[in-house]
């Protein structure tokens, strides 16, 4: 399995043969790229850094074999386009080629309480070979090889991200949704996440169109 990284919070996930796209939103320059080469999209919420609605709707009426997943706003703002794009919870599992998909968690994160808080799906794919959580800390029930691990943004802690990477155990750990912090700000949270800091485990900061074997 091959993992592309895009800016922001988006990645491309190559198997097979099949290709998916985890969450395509307005902070990443080549979304419609990406998506145009897409069998599937995959989406964990409806925020606009994580989900260009505008640009995924698009690509569903000029591709008539393109699948959408997300969650139920994600669905109610595409419409069904005759069944190809679906909704999604915790505990539903799907196949896409030659990719598994099982997906999980509920809720986004809080950032205040002021703020309502969307539903967000995390996606565990491969049996566990790696995991988009969104914007949410949540441990899948199942183990995870490689976390992608959101590290910048309004309902980010440090605190409660070095606790998550505890809990899940990953054996690889890849930063993402990191846009909102500096380059020094991006080497100091590795640093206090990573190998020699709370969680044992190195984080790997990949630039936009990078890609590693999984």
């Amino acid at each position: 399995m091959k993992l592309t990284k895009h800016a922001h919070a988006c990645v491309t996930i190559e198997k097979g043969g099949t290709r998916l796209v985890i969450d395509p939103g307005t902070f990443t320059p080549d979304a419609a790229e990406a998506v145009a080469r897409a069998h599937a999209v995959l989406i964990t919420h409806e925020h606009f850094d994580h989900f260009d609605e505008q640009l995924v709707a698009a690509a569903l009426e000029a591709r008539p074999g393109l699948l959408v997943y997300g969650t139920a706003a994600v669905a109610a703002a595409l419409g069904s386009h005759d069944g190809r794009v679906q909704a999604v919870t915790a505990g539903d599992a799907f196949t896409v080629g030659s990719v598994t998909v099982s997906v999980h968690g509920h809720r986004h994160a809080l950032i205040h309480p002021d703020i309502p808080c969307p539903d967000n799906v995390g996606y565990l794919l491969d049996d566990g070979a790696v995991h988009h959580p969104g914007d949410a800390y949540c441990v899948p029930d199942a183990p995870v090889r490689t976390l992608l691990l959101p590290t910048s943004g309004p309902w980010t802690k440090l605190g409660e991200a070095a606790d998550y990477v505890r809990a899940v155990k990953p054996e690889r750990v890849i930063e993402i949704h990191e846009l909102m912090l500096s380059d020094l700000g991006r080497q100091s949270t590795a640093r206090l996440l990573g190998e020699e800091g709370l969680t044992g485990v190195p984080v790997e900061r990949l630039g936009p169109g990078a890609s590693v074997q999984l």
